[in-house]
């Protein structure tokens, strides 16, 4: 058995790990996990992959989970383009400056603007009070901004002239709050630029295949009281 990987694009690391496998020509099998109909609850799934996230990857006997991770093995079993993740030792740790850094500022508030604005009130028929979104929306503006001014500066990328590992991350977390309806580049025109690079670099028709699914999610129909009494304990932690 090749190289298997079980995503939900849905899932922002799982968009990286999808476009990154895509784009540089990895083989690959596409197991999709569909988050919102409770997939990754499975006993079947857990078989795979006991830690029951996306992504995941089965290669053979091996599996890996975290985003990451994943990203680093493939880039590192593959032939990619160094620019991914340079050799350069300073440029290598600005990608995994970056890479340390998202996980709790980016991430967390790219996925509580999605939560609070869009999927807890129609997805999952929770009221999300307006002092409430209000807050996440300004704490959202404050980590944009310091996207920019840390890390993007007045760079074509985020470690320098060519995309790498932290750009992809980045934008597929920021296609999140853009799902549900923020104007997360309004306003800030280096950002904004920095997309069109980013877009342009990946490819349009595999970004906006990666992203077709977080673009609709606002037209997702009401869960089922099921899967919504399955899912809630885990999400509220998710987006405390």
């Amino acid at each position: 058995m090749g190289l298997e990987l079980y995503l939900d694009l849905l899932s922002q690391p799982c968009r990286a790990v999808y476009i990154f496998a895509r784009k540089n020509g990895i083989p690959f099998e596409l197991r999709t996990v569909e988050l919102l109909k409770g997939q990754h609850l499975s006993d079947a799934f857990a078989q795979v992959n006991p830690m029951k996230k996306v992504p995941a990857l089965k290669d053979g006997d091996f599996t890996l989970t975290e985003s990451v991770a994943i990203l680093l093995y493939l880039m590192r079993k593959y032939k990619v383009p160094d620019y991914w993740y340079p050799q350069d030792l300073q440029a290598c740790a600005r990608v995994d400056e970056y890479l340390a850094w998202q996980h709790t500022t980016l991430r967390r508030n790219c996925l509580r603007a999605l939560w609070h604005k869009v999927m807890l009130p129609v997805f999952l028929g929770e009221p999300v009070s307006p002092q409430m979104l209000a807050a996440t929306l300004a704490e959202l503006d404050e980590t944009l901004q310091l996207l920019e001014d840390k890390f993007l500066q007045n760079k074509a990328f985020l470690i320098g002239s060519h995309i790498s590992l932290a750009d992809l991350v980045a934008i597929t977390e920021l296609m999140h709050p853009v799902g549900a309806g923020c104007q997360v580049f309004e306003g800030r025109p280096k950002l904004a630029a920095w997309r069109q690079r980013v877009e342009a670099a990946v490819g349009e028709d595999l970004f906006q295949e990666a992203h077709k699914v977080i673009l609709k999610v606002k037209d997702s129909p009401p869960a089922d009281p099921t899967i919504k009494q399955k899912l809630m304990p885990g999400l509220l932690a998710m987006i405390r």
